[in-house]
């Protein structure tokens, strides 16, 4: 029972900057996310800790990890509003699985691989190598998890919602880079 008060009023806290800094608040849990995710990652593959990695994963979810989230539910919630399209869950959907998804990854991808201080002809090459089997895993894994936050969540927790699961996913994504990493050297 003790413990109950100060996590309920971190979840207050966080909800009411969520409410007031939608952007930020979302950007910082996403660079948390990332950051742990990358971790979670070199440890469960028994490497020593690479800063690297943690800190292009960390500086993604700041920059963009919340960021773009936001606005893309944003516009998908104008663009399909629930009481005037028909079949609004799928055409939501539709548009994220099929333009949203495939650029996003791409995006990742590159920007993860620029991050960690590769130059551009090397995180294209990395983008070439990761971009399929990425894209077809996400299509695959997150699917489910994408129509459960569209019709289950409300718009403003869309994006924490997706950065938990994102947890897993970049855990999924640091590994499947550090893979391609590995078979380079």
């Amino acid at each position: 029972m003790s413990l109950s008060k100060p996590i309920m009023s971190l979840v207050g806290s966080y909800l009411q900057n969520l409410y007031l800094h939608p952007v930020k608040t979302k950007s910082i849990t996403s660079c948390v996310l990332g950051t742990t995710a990358s971790v979670a990652s070199q440890l469960m593959a028994g490497d020593s800790l690479k800063l690297d990695p943690i800190l292009a994963f960390g500086l993604y979810g700041l920059l963009f990890g919340g960021s773009i989230p936001h606005y893309f539910y944003e516009v998908v919630e104008r663009l399909f509003p629930e009481e005037v399209v028909a079949f609004p869950l799928a055409k939501k959907l539709l548009f994220e699985r099929l333009i949203f998804a495939p650029l996003m990854q791409a995006f990742s991808l590159y920007t993860l691989a620029r991050f960690e201080g590769k130059n551009h002809p090397a995180a294209v090459k990395q983008l070439m190598a990761l971009y399929l089997p990425v894209l077809q895993a996400n299509w695959k894994w997150l699917t489910l998890f994408q129509i459960i936050n569209l019709a289950f969540v409300p718009p403003m927790l869309r994006v924490l919602f997706m950065n938990f699961v994102g947890l897993g996913w970049a855990i999924f994504l640091a590994t499947k880079r550090r893979n391609q990493n590995q078979k380079k050297e």
